[in-house]
């Protein structure tokens, strides 16, 4: 039997955490159709039959003010899922109720998680899950995703209602959720508004409300004549003489009192103490004004110290050995016994192994700094980071709320331009998708570990941390520049909500770390492979396709010195290194992969030992620097520039984000070179 389980809840209701515990490793991520916005679906493991999970977007409501309620409201109404799990924070039960209100109304089947409830049984709640469900007229589940807890039943019952249609969420509670008044005002739209419509509606009932509402995607698609319109304006002005208020802000006041009324009878609160508790007395100390942002920076200085410390190196020297080493010796022997062509053992060896294996040796070190950025995002303190940087970016003209897309950047720029559509400004979304590019993401890490390992190996941490810290302060003054400029315009308000703080799960971490790290292995088995390939082509042959005497006078020889001129001044003018950063444009990690095979040609099998000893022979520490600084700044990966032109919607903006963030590391590079070279510096 093949049934669809939809989670919809409240952003930090442990809606993920609950996906990740039914799913496990059978999940996948994706696009909802015609939209940038992650999507997640996975098979439920913990109960049989062929049961597909599907993890909304998180949402306060079913209204269609953001692209996130859009796609959770469309998945519900077009795609009717069997049953629609709504997860429910149980340490406050009265606010997330209001989503649940409106799946009510929508006739669906509706199974509540009552989630946390270790959170809520620990400050002292009482939580009546009889009166709940009376009140509701669905199945009520209390579990603890993060522990496991109840998870088991909660798929049971789900799939009871789905078998069954036992749940009364096919007869919503307009009745008990909103007055005589709004209801009869539902009843002649559903009787004289509904029956003249050209397109039909299967739910008249909720069709009625939203018109009443006002909700102007239901009017869009039904196609509502502008003389049917003017009817059901009758009704909300009828509404809103009565009630002194717009028609949006009765509905929504109907559904809080209905919320408030079932959370006094069902919940009971242990007497708040005056005393501050444990998360209070956390957020007094890291979200200080004095010590938040250098707790931050501490914070991520220390998980600097231990990816480049000595775990990381560790796991390069271990990967090193076997890719370059064992791997690398291995295929070149059995490639000499087999009689294989000098150019197919090039190839292989030196031009695919070599690519590739001065990349991979760098997989664990992103993996634990995954890790540890995980963790702090399953506490819930990355929200207060972006709650500090509202503070210091808003004396710029930013947002915090912008801060939010640019701490995704770190991971990838890819997903951080598309959660730019939660911003509602649309100057605000193009001047977050120019800065992000200076957020140093994930595929920028081999080639700092590569260049530190060779000129810095004695201060890795603080060098890679200062390149960390020079992304963002770029993209701050980026900011104050392009909105004093070409995007002028007031600041919108910044208003988010902070989580609990939790302890997160080693599960959860696991497959938070793997989700944020996977794209990169991807690459290796797809990108990278073939770039490798095309790399070692072009280095190998000349523009007559005859073996080259040296790469020098390779077609990426000829390519790399008629470029290479532009990198002069910044220390780094040789064809090697302008035909590395040229391969960058297709993914960062190439630029490593394109050093080890123009570095690597000698047919060496220790390949990043000799690309260490390559590099300190063409580069000094101040060009490495350099180097890695223009890294760091200049235009996006393919797939980075590709994402924004589809959120820019222009050539204009996309042209304009990638000649700015190059222009600006041009810039940065020269500065850095140059000073440099006069202060003595080599």
């Amino acid at each position: 039997m093949f049934l669809k389980f939809a989670l919809v809840g409240n952003p930090n209701c442990g809606k993920t955490t609950l996906f990740n515990e039914i799913t496990g490793s059978t999940q996948y991520v994706g696009n909802w159709p015609g939209v940038t916005i992650e999507k997640r679906e996975g098979k439920a493991k913990k109960i049989e039959g062929d049961i597909r999970i599907i993890d909304l977007p998180g949402i306060y409501s079913l209204s269609p003010y953001s692209m996130e309620e859009i796609i959770a409201r469309d998945y519900i109404v077009n795609e009717k899922p069997d049953v629609v799990i709504n997860i429910i924070d149980a340490t406050n039960i009265e606010r997330n109720m209001y989503l649940t209100t409106q799946l009510l109304e929508l006739g669906v089947s509706v199974v509540v998680a009552l989630n946390m409830m270790d959170a809520a049984d620990a400050k002292g709640h009482k939580i009546d899950i009889g009166i709940l469900e009376s009140h509701l007229k669905v199945p009520v589940i209390p579990i603890t995703a993060s522990k496991g807890r109840g998870v088991t039943e909660l798929l049971e019952r789900a799939l009871n209602v789905a078998q069954t249609a036992a749940s009364a969420g096919g007869v919503p509670l307009f009745n008990e959720m909103h007055d005589e008044s709004i209801i009869s005002s539902i009843q002649e739209i559903e009787k004289n508004i509904i029956p003249n419509l050209n397109s039909k509606t299967e739910n008249s009932r909720w069709t009625a409300l939203k018109l009443l509402e006002g909700d102007e995607k239901v009017q869009e698609t039904l196609q509502v004549p502008d003389a049917l319109l003017s009817e059901i304006k009758l009704y909300q002005e009828k509404l809103e003489r009565k009630y002194d208020m717009d028609i949006e802000t009765i509905i929504a006041d109907s559904r809080y009192q209905f919320t408030t009324s079932v959370a006094r009878k069902a919940v009971k609160k242990k007497e708040q103490s005056s005393y501050l508790t444990v998360s209070d007395k956390i957020d007094k100390v890291v979200t200080n004004r004095i010590l938040a942002i250098p707790l931050f920076l501490g914070m991520m200085f220390g998980i600097f110290s231990v990816t480049f410390g000595t775990i990381g190196s560790f796991t390069i020297d271990f990967v090193d050995e076997l890719v370059n080493g064992t791997i690398a010796n291995l295929f070149s022997s059995w490639l000499e016994v087999a009689g294989a062509a000098g150019w197919l053992k090039d190839l292989i060896v030196n031009g695919i192994i070599a690519g590739m294996g001065s990349m991979l040796v760098f997989v664990p070190q992103i993996m634990i700094l995954f890790f540890f950025l995980s963790i702090l995002e399953d506490t819930g303190y990355m929200a207060r980071a972006a709650f500090v940087m509202d503070r210091l970016l808003r004396k710029l003209g930013l947002s915090g709320k912008s801060f939010i897309p640019m701490l995704i950047g770190f991971g990838c720029s890819v997903p951080a331009v598309m959660s730019t559509r939660t911003l509602e400004n649309e100057k605000d979304r193009r001047l977050t998708i120019m800065l992000i590019p200076f957020m140093s993401c994930g595929a920028r890490l081999p080639i700092y570990a590569l260049y530190t390992a060779a000129f810095f190996s004695n201060n890795q941490t603080m060098v890679v941390f200062s390149l960390y810290l020079l992304g963002i302060v770029i993209a701050v003054l980026s900011g104050f520049v392009l909105k004093k400029t070409i995007l002028k315009g007031e600041v919108a308000p910044f208003v988010m909500e902070l989580p609990p703080y939790r302890i997160p799960t080693f599960k959860g971490l696991m497959i938070h770390m793997w989700d944020k790290g996977k794209g990169f292995v991807k690459k290796a088995g797809t990108i990278i492979f073939a770039a490798a390939v095309i790399i070692w082509f072009l280095q190998y042959f000349d523009f007559s396709f005859q073996a080259a005497a040296d790469p020098g006078a390779s077609i990426l020889g000829a390519v790399g010195k008629a470029i290479a001129p532009i990198f002069t001044p910044l220390g780094f003018g040789d064809w090697k290194s302008a035909v590395a950063l040229l391969t960058g444009f297709v993914a960062k990690e190439a630029v490593v992969s394109t050093m080890g095979i123009l570095d690597g040609v000698s047919g060496a099998t220790d390949g990043s030992v000799d690309l260490l000893t390559a590099l300190q022979a063409s580069f000094t520490p101040l060009t490495a620097y350099a180097f890695m600084a223009f890294s760091l700044l200049y235009l996006p990966c393919m797939a980075a520039f590709a994402t924004i032109k589809r959120e820019m919607n222009s050539w204009k903006w996309t042209l304009i984000t990638a000649g700015y963030s190059t222009g600006v590391a041009w810039l940065v590079a020269f500065l850095i070179f140059q000073v440099g070279k006069l202060m003595g510096f080599s």
